[in-house]
């Protein structure tokens, strides 16, 4: 058994905010922040809306789009870094949201990786047989977790979410590679709730606003550690796929900078036009990155049947994931 995308849907926060805004409120200016990331602008959430609620937004264009009904899921599959709540999961308020109602529900943190790490699960599933029908989102609201403050964050990240069903085929191809590096994780860092609890003492003095963390990136680590690990793991996958580069039609990779972009085409080899981007529109919406961009290339009928596609994911953990696909 194997597994084909069968559609994908996307949502973004109507708010956009744009370079020009945040040179008013940091020090950075929109030159500044275009020449070095590629970002342009990115879209950030208003009062009512979350995480559950765009990944519920972008799963119900994703289902309308693939024809099914929701009570055709086996699974949903939500990976996100910001949830609205410790529980319930996310992926339980999609069902509730979209009527899902025979679906198994649960999230996956893998930060920008996430998608990537959710669609391998998807196919474990499928390729075991226990599963014919899974529901993928990635959904992120980056924007209540950055100091903006911090120029080296706030200007890199936004909201969003995408997602894409998935079935069990007959035919299909897809190979893939995943890894992690613990050693490496404070170059991207995000605390939870520190203790509070009456047997440490330390902990009940905290004021709410020291109990509480922000994004914490070292760029520079992130960027090295990238542009290392990305095409070595897209040469391997498309080895161990037995194919050339020549047949890959995208390279579908998670939109954090378009510099990290271009030196993976570089190394590769391959002309930077087959490295799709709309960062400069969305900015980094970490795992909702790649389902956003996958969906706005379908809407634009760039995706055919049997394109060779490279999804490729990194970020926080340190986490990577690269993944050949035939759409």
């Amino acid at each position: 058994m194997e597994m084909r995308f069968v559609s994908t849907g996307s949502y973004l926060p109507e708010q956009v905010v744009d370079n020009d805004f945040l040179s008013r409120i940091v020090d950075t200016s929109d030159e500044w922040i275009s020449s070095r990331t590629g970002i342009r602008q990115r879209r950030v959430v208003t009062a009512g809306e979350g995480t559950a609620c765009m990944a519920a937004k972008a799963a119900t264009k994703a289902i309308t789009r693939a024809g099914i009904d929701p009570q055709d899921i086996d699974l949903i599959l939500v990976a996100t870094m910001s949830p609205d709540n410790y529980l319930p999961n996310t992926a339980c308020e999609v069902q509730a949201e979209i009527g899902a109602v025979n679906a198994v529900c649960y999230d996956l943190s893998a930060a920008c990786t996430g998608f990537i790490y959710a669609l391998n699960t998807a196919y474990a599933f499928i390729k075991a047989g226990i599963y014919k029908t899974v529901l993928i989102i990635g959904s992120e609201v980056l924007s209540k977790m950055l100091d903006w403050n911090d120029r080296s964050t706030c200007v890199l990240f936004g909201d969003g979410a995408g997602a894409a069903i998935v079935q069990a085929t007959d035919i299909g191809l897809f190979e893939s590679i995943l890894g992690s590096d613990g050693k490496r994780k404070d170059a991207l860092t995000c605390a939870s709730r520190y203790i509070v609890n009456p047997l440490v003492s330390k902990a009940i003095s905290l004021s709410d606003k020291e109990s509480l963390d922000y994004v914490r990136m070292e760029g520079q680590e992130v960027f090295k550690f990238v542009v290392k690990t990305i095409p070595g793991t897209i040469q391997q996958v498309i080895e161990k796929a037995g194919c050339t580069k020549e047949e890959i039609r995208y390279y579908v990779l998670h939109q954090a900078n378009q510099r990290i972009l271009e030196s993976v085409a570089k190394k590769l080899k391959e002309p930077i036009e087959k490295f799709p981007m709309n960062l400069d529109k969305y900015g980094n919406t970490s795992s909702a990155s790649i389902p956003i961009l996958l969906d706005k290339m379908n809407k634009k009928n760039k995706l055919n049947r049997g394109d060779k596609i490279i999804l490729s994911g990194f970020g926080g953990g340190l986490t990577w994931g690269t993944t050949l696909i035939e759409w």
